[in-house]
């Protein structure tokens, strides 16, 4: 969807029941800050953004959120087109997360995502080694999550203040080479039949862990 189609010309999946109509007092009354967007103005803003976001343009939104990113990154491995990849994505976008890495497949389905990949930094990278090479440019380790022999809760030492959070797909999880490349490996502590948790849920539990350490009110 463009970036100035208001929701009755192209309705989205980002259309939200908390919206708000047309700036009250109409075109005379409106903001002159660069970060208005005058579609919006005119026609509401019914986007499922934060309250202190409404009528602001997209690009307005990134630079804000761009201002006060956490250290995390998030990287997903893509080799099966996950349909946990959006969900995920959009999880990261309201963390805060500073980018999330696609590993593998290009292409993703965004349905899950609610449009959130317009607010979230993505980079693609065609393998884990291709991630592992960056993440040692940037200076960040690698934490994978996944219940395997050697992993140890995530709630029982603190996650890295700037890591990358690595995460495997619904079913089989990381492959060898991620956690081969990974400088720890987390679970999560579960106490029913089931052996693993959906992986959308899996990744919300571990992002809200570091914001539980390290994020400031």
């Amino acid at each position: 969807m463009d970036e100035h189609a208001t929701p009755r010309d192209n309705p989205s999946h980002e259309l939200s029941t908390h919206g708000v109509g047309p700036w009250p007092g109409g075109r005379d009354a409106w903001p002159t800050e660069e970060r208005y967007d005058p579609e919006l103005l005119e026609h509401g803003d019914t986007r499922n953004v934060g309250d202190g976001y409404r009528y602001w343009s997209v690009a307005a939104i990134v630079a804000d959120l761009d201002a006060r990113r956490h250290p995390f990154h998030v990287a997903i491995e893509n080799w099966q087109h996950d349909l946990n990849i959006g969900s995920i994505v959009r999880t990261a976008n309201a963390f805060l997360a500073a980018e999330v890495h696609i590993v593998g497949r290009r292409r993703w389905n965004k349905r899950g995502a609610m449009v959130t990949d317009r607010y979230q930094h993505i980079r693609h990278h065609e393998t884990i080694d291709d991630l592992a090479a960056w993440a040692t440019s940037a200076g960040l380790p690698i934490v994978a999550v996944d219940n395997v022999p050697g992993s140890h809760p995530v709630d029982a030492a603190p996650l890295p203040e700037r890591c990358i959070l690595l995460f495997g797909q619904e079913g089989p999880g990381l492959t060898d080479a991620a956690l081969a490349a990974a400088a720890d490996v987390v679970e999560i502590r579960q106490f029913g039949s089931t052996r693993s948790i959906n992986a959308s849920a899996a990744a919300a539990i571990v992002m809200h862990e570091w914001i539980r350490l390290h994020a400031r009110a």
